[in-house]
């Protein structure tokens, strides 16, 4: 998609991407949530854990 000016200039990338945080302030993160480090994480059982308890008991788990 091409975004231009009033004037028919083509914007490049780094000038929408100005644009788009003038208008909407930077609405998404630099890195995921996975990527962080999230405090509440810590205290969570990992998931194999997690996942081998949700294993119903007619599965022999």
């Amino acid at each position: 998609m091409c975004v231009t000016e009033p004037d028919g200039r083509s914007l490049s990338d780094w000038e929408r991407a100005r644009r788009r945080a003038e208008v909407f302030g930077d609405v998404l993160p630099e890195t995921t949530r996975d990527e962080r480090e999230d405090p509440e994480s810590r205290d969570r059982r990992d998931g194999d854990t997690w996942l081998k308890e949700q294993v119903p008991p007619h599965h022999g788990g």
